[in-house]
Protein backbone atom coordinates (compact mmCIF):
# COMPACT_ATOMS: atom_id res chain seq x y z
CA UNK A 1 0.00 0.00 0.00
CA UNK A 2 2.90 2.36 0.71
CA UNK A 3 4.12 2.07 -2.90
CA UNK A 4 0.70 2.08 -4.55
CA UNK A 5 0.86 5.73 -5.63
CA UNK A 6 4.14 5.54 -7.55
CA UNK A 7 3.10 2.30 -9.26
CA UNK A 8 -0.37 3.52 -10.32
CA UNK A 9 -0.08 4.48 -13.98
CA UNK A 10 -2.68 5.53 -16.54
CA UNK A 11 -4.83 2.50 -15.67
CA UNK A 12 -5.39 3.85 -12.16
CA UNK A 13 -4.36 0.62 -10.44
CA UNK A 14 -0.78 -0.24 -9.35
CA UNK A 15 1.11 -1.95 -12.19
CA UNK A 16 4.68 -2.93 -13.03
CA UNK A 17 6.00 -2.41 -16.57
CA UNK A 18 7.41 -5.15 -18.79
CA UNK A 19 9.61 -3.99 -21.67
CA UNK A 20 10.04 -6.64 -24.35
CA UNK A 21 11.45 -7.13 -27.84
CA UNK A 22 9.77 -9.83 -29.93
CA UNK A 23 10.13 -11.04 -33.52
CA UNK A 24 7.56 -12.18 -36.08
CA UNK A 25 6.89 -15.55 -34.39
CA UNK A 26 6.45 -13.80 -30.96
CA UNK A 27 9.70 -15.22 -29.58
CA UNK A 28 10.75 -12.77 -26.84
CA UNK A 29 14.41 -11.81 -27.34
CA UNK A 30 14.71 -9.20 -24.62
CA UNK A 31 12.70 -8.49 -21.47
CA UNK A 32 13.11 -5.90 -18.74
CA UNK A 33 10.67 -5.96 -15.82
CA UNK A 34 10.38 -3.90 -12.67
CA UNK A 35 9.76 -0.18 -13.26
CA UNK A 36 6.61 1.38 -11.75
CA UNK A 37 3.56 1.90 -13.95
CA UNK A 38 3.91 5.69 -13.71
CA UNK A 39 6.90 5.57 -16.06
CA UNK A 40 6.51 6.04 -19.80
CA UNK A 41 8.30 4.23 -22.64
CA UNK A 42 11.18 6.73 -22.68
CA UNK A 43 11.89 6.31 -18.95
CA UNK A 44 11.85 2.53 -19.34
CA UNK A 45 14.23 2.64 -22.30
CA UNK A 46 16.67 4.87 -20.41
CA UNK A 47 16.73 2.45 -17.48
CA UNK A 48 16.79 -0.85 -19.40
CA UNK A 49 19.86 -2.78 -20.54
CA UNK A 50 18.59 -3.23 -24.11
CA UNK A 51 21.60 -1.53 -25.72
CA UNK A 52 24.22 -2.33 -23.07
CA UNK A 53 25.87 -5.10 -25.12
CA UNK A 54 25.91 -2.85 -28.16
CA UNK A 55 27.54 -0.02 -26.23
CA UNK A 56 30.14 -2.44 -24.84
CA UNK A 57 30.85 -3.80 -28.34
CA UNK A 58 29.93 -7.38 -27.42
CA UNK A 59 26.67 -7.56 -29.41
CA UNK A 60 26.35 -9.87 -32.45
CA UNK A 61 27.72 -8.19 -35.60
CA UNK A 62 25.24 -6.48 -37.95
CA UNK A 63 26.08 -5.01 -41.32
CA UNK A 64 23.71 -3.87 -44.05
CA UNK A 65 23.42 -1.18 -46.73
CA UNK A 66 20.42 1.11 -47.31
CA UNK A 67 20.47 3.54 -50.24
CA UNK A 68 24.22 3.16 -50.56
CA UNK A 69 24.95 3.94 -46.90
CA UNK A 70 26.46 1.29 -44.64
CA UNK A 71 25.14 0.60 -41.13
CA UNK A 72 26.74 -1.55 -38.44
CA UNK A 73 24.03 -1.59 -35.75
CA UNK A 74 20.70 -3.39 -35.72
CA UNK A 75 17.44 -1.53 -35.29
CA UNK A 76 14.11 -1.93 -33.52
CA UNK A 77 10.62 -0.90 -34.64
CA UNK A 78 8.88 1.53 -32.28
CA UNK A 79 6.02 3.98 -32.19
CA UNK A 80 6.40 7.74 -32.43
CA UNK A 81 6.82 8.31 -28.69
CA UNK A 82 10.42 7.11 -28.59
CA UNK A 83 13.47 9.30 -29.12
CA UNK A 84 15.00 9.58 -32.57
CA UNK A 85 17.96 7.21 -32.17
CA UNK A 86 19.86 5.46 -34.94
CA UNK A 87 18.81 2.09 -33.48
CA UNK A 88 15.08 2.90 -33.47
CA UNK A 89 12.84 3.06 -36.56
CA UNK A 90 9.56 4.87 -36.00
CA UNK A 91 6.43 4.89 -38.10
CA UNK A 92 5.59 7.87 -40.32
CA UNK A 93 2.67 9.86 -38.94
CA UNK A 94 0.58 11.71 -41.48
CA UNK A 95 2.25 9.75 -44.26
CA UNK A 96 1.72 11.17 -47.74
CA UNK A 97 2.49 9.49 -51.00
CA UNK A 98 2.41 5.76 -51.82
CA UNK A 99 6.01 5.12 -50.69
CA UNK A 100 5.58 6.58 -47.20
CA UNK A 101 2.14 5.02 -46.78
CA UNK A 102 3.52 1.59 -47.69
CA UNK A 103 6.40 2.02 -45.24
CA UNK A 104 4.07 3.10 -42.41
CA UNK A 105 1.74 0.16 -43.08
CA UNK A 106 4.57 -2.41 -43.12
CA UNK A 107 6.25 -0.92 -40.06
CA UNK A 108 3.04 -0.86 -38.02
CA UNK A 109 2.15 -4.38 -39.13
CA UNK A 110 5.50 -5.79 -38.01
CA UNK A 111 5.32 -3.83 -34.76
CA UNK A 112 2.15 -5.71 -33.82
CA UNK A 113 4.30 -8.79 -33.16
CA UNK A 114 5.23 -7.55 -29.70
CA UNK A 115 1.56 -6.77 -28.96
CA UNK A 116 0.69 -10.34 -29.95
CA UNK A 117 3.49 -11.60 -27.70
CA UNK A 118 2.02 -9.72 -24.73
CA UNK A 119 -1.44 -11.08 -25.52
CA UNK A 120 -0.24 -14.67 -25.80
CA UNK A 121 1.80 -14.32 -22.60
CA UNK A 122 -1.27 -13.12 -20.71
CA UNK A 123 -3.54 -15.80 -22.17
CA UNK A 124 -1.08 -18.59 -21.34
CA UNK A 125 -0.30 -17.50 -17.78
CA UNK A 126 -3.15 -16.04 -15.75
CA UNK A 127 -0.70 -15.14 -12.99
CA UNK A 128 0.65 -12.36 -15.25
CA UNK A 129 -2.78 -10.67 -15.47
CA UNK A 130 -4.24 -11.16 -12.00
CA UNK A 131 -3.67 -9.12 -8.82
CA UNK A 132 -0.34 -9.74 -7.10
CA UNK A 133 -0.67 -7.57 -4.01
CA UNK A 134 0.63 -10.25 -1.63
CA UNK A 135 4.03 -10.77 -3.29
CA UNK A 136 7.25 -8.82 -3.05
CA UNK A 137 8.73 -7.15 -6.11
CA UNK A 138 11.68 -9.55 -6.46
CA UNK A 139 9.29 -12.50 -6.39
CA UNK A 140 7.19 -10.89 -9.13
CA UNK A 141 10.39 -10.47 -11.18
CA UNK A 142 11.14 -14.20 -10.83
CA UNK A 143 7.56 -15.10 -11.77
CA UNK A 144 7.66 -12.91 -14.89
CA UNK A 145 11.06 -14.28 -15.94
CA UNK A 146 9.79 -17.85 -15.50
CA UNK A 147 6.68 -17.15 -17.60
CA UNK A 148 8.78 -15.64 -20.40
CA UNK A 149 11.15 -18.63 -20.42
CA UNK A 150 8.22 -21.06 -20.60
CA UNK A 151 6.59 -18.93 -23.31
CA UNK A 152 9.75 -19.16 -25.42
CA UNK A 153 9.94 -22.92 -24.81
CA UNK A 154 6.37 -23.29 -26.10
CA UNK A 155 7.13 -21.16 -29.18
CA UNK A 156 10.29 -23.19 -29.89
CA UNK A 157 8.33 -26.45 -29.56
CA UNK A 158 5.53 -25.31 -31.89
CA UNK A 159 7.73 -23.79 -34.60
CA UNK A 160 7.34 -25.15 -38.10
CA UNK A 161 10.71 -26.83 -38.61
CA UNK A 162 9.78 -27.64 -42.23
CA UNK A 163 9.30 -23.97 -43.17
CA UNK A 164 11.58 -22.66 -45.87
CA UNK A 165 14.59 -20.71 -44.69
CA UNK A 166 15.40 -17.47 -46.47
CA UNK A 167 18.85 -17.13 -47.97
CA UNK A 168 21.04 -14.67 -46.18
CA UNK A 169 24.60 -13.49 -46.30
CA UNK A 170 26.76 -14.49 -43.38
CA UNK A 171 28.09 -11.52 -41.45
CA UNK A 172 31.87 -11.11 -41.63
CA UNK A 173 33.85 -12.10 -38.56
CA UNK A 174 34.67 -8.92 -36.64
CA UNK A 175 38.30 -8.13 -36.08
CA UNK A 176 38.97 -7.81 -32.38
CA UNK A 177 41.79 -5.55 -31.33
CA UNK A 178 42.85 -5.65 -27.70
CA UNK A 179 43.24 -2.20 -26.19
CA UNK A 180 45.10 -1.96 -22.92
CA UNK A 181 44.60 1.75 -22.37
CA UNK A 182 41.51 2.18 -20.16
CA UNK A 183 41.02 5.75 -21.33
CA UNK A 184 40.91 4.60 -24.97
CA UNK A 185 38.40 1.89 -24.11
CA UNK A 186 36.24 4.42 -22.31
CA UNK A 187 36.35 6.83 -25.25
CA UNK A 188 35.34 4.00 -27.59
CA UNK A 189 32.42 3.18 -25.27
CA UNK A 190 31.29 6.81 -25.36
CA UNK A 191 31.57 6.87 -29.16
CA UNK A 192 29.40 3.74 -29.47
CA UNK A 193 26.91 5.22 -27.00
CA UNK A 194 26.68 8.40 -29.08
CA UNK A 195 26.25 6.28 -32.21
CA UNK A 196 23.24 4.53 -30.67
CA UNK A 197 21.56 7.89 -30.01
CA UNK A 198 22.60 9.49 -33.31
CA UNK A 199 19.62 11.54 -34.49
CA UNK A 200 21.16 12.30 -37.89
CA UNK A 201 21.45 8.57 -38.65
CA UNK A 202 17.82 8.12 -37.60
CA UNK A 203 16.52 10.63 -40.15
CA UNK A 204 19.04 9.74 -42.88
CA UNK A 205 16.64 7.33 -44.59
Amino acid sequence: MAWAGQYAGCSGSPTIILEAVANYDIWIWHAYFGLPGTNNDINVLEASHLFSNLAQDIAPPAHYVIQGKEYNMGYYLTDGMYSKWSTLVQTIHDSRGPKKKLFAMKQETCRKDVERAFGVLQSQFAIVVGPTRFWHKHILHDIMTTCIIMHNMIIADERDVTASIEDHMEAPTPEVEMVLDENTRFQQFLARHRGIRDKDAHIAV
